[in-house]
């Protein structure tokens, strides 16, 4: 179902998501992003540098937020423009398990140009992972 003007209002919330990032999720990341800095497989390497463990690729997290909007708007297309500050790291265990993000949105206005802001919340640990995120979309 694809995201349309009539449909959208100030304060809606987006569905929530909730996504899972393993050891193995790092390594098809590194793969594709040709990113291999060691402080994404390596424990040793990540504590030399004053990390308590390996962390997941920044890029890799705002990637993982931009996908909720998109699932929601029904076409990656309609983005505008998007940004993020990394605020602080996403920490992957070495457990099977990995980390968990928590991703949420909300419209925080709509425009009458047919373009709406749409804020973007991403936690881990119960703690914020990227501040100030957000898209600008065409939702008609």
């Amino acid at each position: 179902m694809t995201t349309t003007l009539s449909s959208v209002a100030k304060g809606d919330r987006l569905p929530e998501s909730s996504v899972s990032i393993t050891r193995t999720d790092l390594v098809r990341y590194a793969g594709a992003s040709g990113d291999f800095n060691p402080i994404h497989h390596s424990d040793t390497f990540a504590r030399e540098v004053g990390l308590p463990e390996v962390i997941a690729h920044g890029m890799l997290t705002m990637a993982l937020a931009t996908r909720l909007v998109t699932d929601w708007l029904g076409d990656p297309g309609r983005i505008i423009e998007h940004g993020v500050r990394f605020t602080r790291p996403v920490e992957v265990p070495d457990d099977g398990q990995g980390a968990t993000v928590e991703l949420s949105g909300k419209v925080a206005d709509v425009g009458e140009d047919g373009t709406a802001k749409i804020n973007i919340t991403a936690k881990c640990a119960n703690q914020g992972v990227l501040g100030g995120a957000y898209a600008l979309v065409r939702i008609s």
